[in-house]
């Protein structure tokens, strides 16, 4: 009968987002508003009787949608594009979480709500909805742009945020303190996952998938992807974090691989299912009556929420090195709260200690921002345009100089070699430390596992303990030796750095070997601390330990050059990976055929601010319908978006490519550049 029951609930969910779909699509309107509001029509708040009879399994399968969005928008992403957005990132991430959660601090206050409510109330407001902005950059054409590039950048520091987030509040139950040791604990755990997660993914990911691909059904490779993404999003949650990491992560390695474009055709389906039923649950959850009650605090949080994003991202991505309309893109995408706010609302009424107000007031502001976020990205150039009218000379001529000063430090820093070698042997050094803290970390997983075969070991291998011991300190000697390699490269580095010019030569050796032994000394007694530290739990008896310190490093001293070996084809194996190309087209496209080509001719066209096509998808333009002509390429700001799809919005200034013969391209000149009725 439960069955029947989700059955029929999916059945509601599916036909009434279906209707919405077709008259949001006519309407011109973001569909995600038309999700929003269809689930509040069958939700339990409107309707004498709901359509839905569980909304408990609704909200099961919104679940889904969060890790399918999550997924797809993992698929999009580049770890090659993590220099240019990192530092945009950890600018504007941390400036915009705080400022946010000093105004929702603030507006508690003024309203006149516990201590407790405020705080939940900042950080509610803190963190902006990935899936949110995910689906309609996807629906808008544009999560490839610049400034879309950007907003993912900091959307994955947030989510970071968010997890610390949710581990200090825990600590303001009834008024407690913050455990900050809990926190770091929580941070180091975190990126452990992340780095471990990248690096064995780049190793094996791309290569299954390259495996599993040479079948020529889609339904393998489809069924492979599903059951890494789950895998993945199912351990996030296990270690405490949240399946949209895991979900993203996975996403992001299946993106290094070759099979991308059939994965992004076969999971597309699936994406867009899930997501629907993800906007509804969110409708669902709106309650006029409570936001009728709070309607003035909603209004304020959504100014105070929308504004602060917008001054705070916008500001910071300016830091960050964007021109002036790529950061004020960046402000008004990042405008809205979604899933982590529902989450951290959720946590208060849970432990009792928010007012159950709280939470529909959060919802009802996700509902206004999401619905909002759409409207703000299509009409930015307007207020790119006012910016750039109202602007003063003296402000415009500080943008220009900043933005070249910041450009002329980065070439500065890309032309120093030292500076990117140094660079690379700590991002070596950290990588290679948190795959040793995973091993002895993933030993005491296995500890607490109490499994029978291992308690059941003979004694004379000196029990458990002693077993899973010695096998994170033998998996981990490759990355040990390498660890050693790299930090001995890095002390003579810094130790020939260090010497002054004008010091003797035999000053320099001397001063040279004291400083290069201390570093290397240094750091081999620190990763030595900090496997005595993982390994804690799990150290035998101190004859035994002394006895299993021995023999690895008989290993290391023995299997060296295989370690080294080993070590090196891993490296050049991500490096491969990391070294192909990346684009989400076919990987042998077709030969043109100029036969079929002899009739037909190529126009460009700038298309004009004040045009009628201007925020128009081309479905619903039919241009191939009206005059027989087609847009097969858009270039957009600096990108160039090739056979762009039929739900594309088109924007002021975009340039067109047409296809067509002379007589259709003059027609749909014509049609694309006349005004409004």
């Amino acid at each position: 009968m439960h069955d029947l029951t989700l059955l029929q609930d999916l059945a509601v969910v599916m036909l009434v987002a279906g209707a919405v779909t077709v008259l949001f699509h006519w309407l011109k309107q973001p569909v995600v508003l038309g999700y929003i509001l269809a689930g509040a029509v069958i939700g339990p708040h409107l309707l004498p009787q709901p359509l839905v009879a569980s909304q408990a399994s609704v909200q099961t399968l919104a679940d889904l949608g969060v890790v399918f969005l999550l997924f797809t928008l993992g698929l999009e992403f580049n770890f090659r594009k993590i220099r240019q957005v990192g530092p945009t990132a950890f600018i504007v991430a941390p400036l915009e979480t705080a400022l946010l959660f000093f105004a929702g601090f603030e507006i508690g206050q003024l309203f006149g709500w516990p201590t407790t409510d405020c705080v939940y109330l900042g950080g509610i407001m803190m963190i902006s909805s990935t899936t949110i902005i995910a689906k309609t950059l996807s629906e808008m054409g544009r999560s490839r742009e610049p400034f879309a590039q950007a907003i993912f950048g900091i959307l994955i520091v947030e989510d970071i945020i968010a997890v610390l987030l949710l581990a200090s509040l825990s600590g303001v139950t009834h008024g407690a303190s913050l455990d900050w040791r809990t926190i770091l604990q929580l941070a180091l755990r975190l990126s452990v996952f992340v780095i471990v997660a990248i690096v064995l993914g780049l190793l094996v990911v791309p290569r299954l998938l390259k495996f599993v691909g040479r079948f020529r059904g889609d339904e393998t490779l489809l069924v492979t992807v599903l059951g890494l993404c789950f895998g993945l999003a199912l351990l996030a949650d296990r270690l405490g974090f949240s399946v949209a990491l895991g979900a993203f992560i996975m996403g992001a390695l299946i993106a290094e691989s070759a099979e991308i474009r059939r994965i992004e055709r076969i999971t597309m389906p699936l994406r867009d299912m899930f997501s629907a039923v993800f906007f509804v649950a969110i409708g669902m959850l709106i309650d006029p009556g409570v936001l009728r009650e709070h309607a003035l605090a909603v209004a304020v949080i959504t100014v105070a929420l929308v504004g602060g994003k917008v001054l705070a991202c916008s500001f910071g991505s300016f830091l960050a090195g964007y021109e002036p309309a790529t950061a004020l893109r960046v402000g008004l995408g990042l405008g809205q709260i979604g899933e982590f706010s529902f989450i951290i609302a959720a946590l208060g009424a849970t432990l009792g200690v928010t007012s159950s107000f709280l939470y529909p007031i959060a919802v009802g502001v996700s509902a206004i921002t999401t619905v909002l976020t759409p409207y703000f990205i299509r009409h930015a150039h307007r207020l790119v345009a006012l910016h750039d009218r109202l602007a003063p000379e003296s402000l415009r001529n500080y943008q220009r100089d900043y933005l070249e000063w910041v450009r002329r430090v980065r070439e500065r820093q890309a032309a120093d070699p030292v500076r990117r070698m140094l660079h690379t042997i700590i991002l070596q050094l950290a990588v290679n430390v948190a795959l040793i803290a995973a091993l002895f970390i993933g030993a005491l997983a296995v500890q607490q596992l109490e499994l029978r075969w291992i308690d059941e070991l003979p004694a004379w291998m000196g029990g458990p303990k002693t077993v899973l011991c010695l096998a994170a300190l033998v998996c981990s000697l490759p990355v040990v030796v390498a660890f050693l390699r790299k930090l001995q490269a890095l002390s003579m580095m810094l130790s020939e750095l260090a010497i002054r010019e004008g010091t003797s030569a035999r000053q320099k050796t001397a001063l040279r070997a004291l400083l290069s032994n201390t570093i290397l000394f240094a750091g081999s007694v620190a990763v030595a601390v900090l496997i005595l530290a993982l390994s804690a739990p799990l150290l035998p008896p101190w004859k035994t330990l002394t006895l299993l310190g021995l023999l690895a490093t008989l290993l290391a001293v023995l299997l060296r050059t295989h370690f080294v070996r080993l070590y090196a084809r891993a490296q050049s194996a991500i490096r491969e990976t990391l070294a192909r190309p990346h684009d989400h087209h076919d990987p042998e496209p077709s030969k043109p055929l100029p036969p079929l080509l002899e009739h037909a001719d190529l126009r460009t066209l700038k298309l004009p601010g004040e045009a009628a096509a201007v925020g128009q998808s081309i479905r619903a333009l039919e241009l191939r319908t009206r005059c027989g002509a087609s847009i097969i390429a858009i270039r957009r700001d600096s990108e160039t978006i090739h056979n762009p799809g039929a739900d594309l919005m088109l924007a002021a200034h975009d340039e067109l490519l047409l296809l067509g013969d002379p007589d259709q391209l003059h027609i749909a000149g014509q049609l694309l550049t006349r005004g409004p009725a």
